[in-house]
């Protein structure tokens, strides 16, 4: 395995550009291998290429003489990695390259050394008019995949900038605190010599730091003090209303964030349950309630069947459904590669499935809360609406916050600034009584 940082990082992009996986699932595998003092760097390079890919694409269609072939796209992900470098780092641009050029080497691939060269030393020459000439190109200007700007410009017309501008940036790193455990005015006391911080707006449970670090060096981490959580997804244990004595499933439940939080919200909860389809996911459910001194039945199956379910009914059910992941881009720029225009209404059938499945787990007099973190319409608002036109038993309860716009079923929120992550949340009560 080499050293050379930009090579782990064609490493780590090369499946990507060959639609084979993701950053979260490439990264970590070649990050081991990297030295320490490299990591931020190679972090750095590879999250920053795919946040900036439509833009870089647009570069090296230009600069290209030709398309390179499927079996060097590892090249051509070094050409965008180089590209990055001297587009939005402050690297000096001949250690931007000469690296560039010995990655080539590292994969073995000498040859592509020239190659390479040619296209980053062009770029440095002719920048300005490369730029100039793609001035209208909305692509390259709003730095998102054509069919996504469409989609946003038909769904948000006063809402797509504004929502473009926010993911294109790095999402702040949001903690939560556990209300078990400390409560936020302590936790924010500890936190002052250490980094600036600040109490969420939204969130009684939230803190916004001014800047990401390891935050397993944070006072606390082991013994379960926070997690790591966005703002947005916060929400959802208080929008559950909880009460003693009640049974809970968390129908998707991977990470396991708002399964802690509402385990942390209402301690004294009946049952918790928890369904997750993907072993490998469940594991990092099981991580979290080990470390925050929780616990809940994990279940791995697949929430749109019943073959799991023994008919007991649950008081509360939250469907935080599977999605397109377009509210949280910020934190994953890869979907705006791996992601699209088709993918819509793939996952929208499958979410129909799911919130069909689950509402027959659901109590008379129970609550579902469904929940993504997507921004499309279709997977939010269209979806509920359907649902509850082709069911007898269901009541939308409308959700009176100061956060998110209202929309005729539910409440979405937008990636901000500096703030939340984008969200839908919409809250159901089924009617009827209970037997």
């Amino acid at each position: 395995m080499t050293s050379n940082v930009r090579a782990l990082a064609a490493q780590v992009l090369t499946p990507l550009l060959q639609n084979k996986g993701s950053l979260n699932t490439q990264y970590p595998a070649i990050e081991r291998h990297c030295p320490e003092k490299d990591r931020a760097l190679l972090r750095e390079l590879c999250y920053g290429t795919m946040r900036h890919h439509p833009q870089l694409n647009c570069l090296v269609k230009l600069l290209q003489n030709r398309a390179f072939k499927f079996r060097d796209i590892d090249i051509k992900a070094i050409v965008l990695v180089g590209l990055y470098q001297l587009q939005h780092t402050r690297i000096p641009a001949h250690a931007a390259i000469s690296e560039s050029v010995e990655a080539c080497r590292e994969l073995d691939k000498e040859w592509a050394g020239k190659v390479v060269n040619a296209i980053l030393r062009r770029f440095q020459r002719e920048q300005e008019e490369l730029e100039d000439s793609l001035a209208d190109n909305e692509s390259y200007q709003f730095n998102h995949p054509e069919w996504m700007i469409a989609k946003l410009k038909n769904n948000w017309p006063e809402h797509w900038q504004q929502i473009l501008h926010a993911n294109n940036g790095q999402a702040p790193l949001t903690l939560r605190v556990n209300t078990l455990n400390t409560d936020r005015d302590s936790y924010l006391a500890q936190l002052e010599p250490i980094v600036d911080a600040e109490k969420t707006v939204f969130s009684p449970a939230g803190i916004r730091l001014s800047t990401s670090l390891n935050v397993e060096s944070l006072p606390g981490y082991e013994s379960g003090a926070f997690s790591v959580q966005d703002e947005a997804a916060q929400l959802a244990a208080q929008l559950l209303d909880l009460q003693p004595g009640q049974t809970v499933l968390d129908a998707c439940a991977a990470p396991g964030g708002k399964l802690c939080h509402i385990l942390e919200t209402e301690p004294a909860l009946s049952a918790v349950d928890a369904v997750e389809l993907e072993e490998r996911r469940a594991g990092r459910i099981e991580e979290n309630l080990t470390r925050l001194g929780l616990e809940a039945r994990l279940i791995i199956a697949d929430a749109s069947t019943q073959t799991w379910w023994d008919g007991e009914q649950y008081d509360r059910i939250l469907l935080d459904a599977p999605c397109s992941a377009t509210g949280v881009i910020r934190r994953n720029p890869d979907i705006k590669y791996l992601r699209q225009g088709e993918d819509i209404h793939e996952i929208s059938k499958l979410q129909q499935a799911i919130i069909e499945n689950c509402w027959s787990m659901l109590k008379p007099g129970g609550k579902l809360l469904y929940a993504t973190c997507s921004i499309f319409p279709q997977e939010n608002e269209r979806l509920i609406k359907r649902f509850i036109a082709q069911t007898d038993n269901v009541k939308h309860i409308t959700i009176d916050a100061p956060w998110g716009i209202q929309r005729e079923y539910g409440r979405q929120l937008f990636p901000q600034i500096d703030g939340h992550d984008g969200f839908y949340y919409a809250l159901l009560e089924k009617q009827g009584k209970l037997d």
